[in-house]
């Protein structure tokens, strides 16, 4: 397994499928930006507790730092969990098993994790599912890219 390879495809993979999510968001529902604030407090509860599940008028930048770094922490541990499943397999193979994972990631974010941080509920639909899927996807994508390009 490339490391420093398994560290893009997660910084990757969280920015494409937060990316995703929100073109979804956009197209399929009139909640934006409201949902993208939820998530954010969602977030940022995991580090800052159940305070930061209060809604407020105007965006907190301690909430959208932490969050972000919760996101990205997370992104990333993934990724090389993903990247030790694909590393070595054929191209086929390896985004069979991004969309199982995103799937599997899907249930353990918003069916396992919600057992502690029961907050998370509310954001248990197909578009929250999608997005897993596409993040198992293009985090197999940019590992294989990035190892690639290191020539390992």
């Amino acid at each position: 397994m490339n490391v420093r390879a398994a560290v893009l495809a997660g910084i990757v993979a969280g920015i494409v499928s937060t990316l995703a999510q929100l073109a979804l968001w956009a197209s399929f529902t009139d909640a934006l930006p409201g949902i993208l604030w939820r998530d954010t407090r969602l977030a940022a509860a995991i580090v800052l507790g159940r305070a930061a599940l209060r809604d407020s008028p105007a965006i907190d930048a301690t909430r959208l730092v932490t969050a972000g770094a919760v996101h990205f922490a997370l992104s990333i541990v993934y990724a090389f969990v993903l990247a030790r499943l694909v590393a070595g397999r054929a191209a086929d193979v390896a985004i069979g098993i991004g969309i199982a994972f995103g799937v599997a990631l899907y249930a353990l974010n918003m069916l396992g994790f919600t057992l502690i941080f029961p907050w998370f509920a509310v954001a248990r639909d197909w578009i929250t599912a999608a997005a897993h899927i596409v993040f198992g996807v293009s985090a197999v994508v940019a590992y294989r890219a990035a190892a690639r390009g290191d020539g390992r």
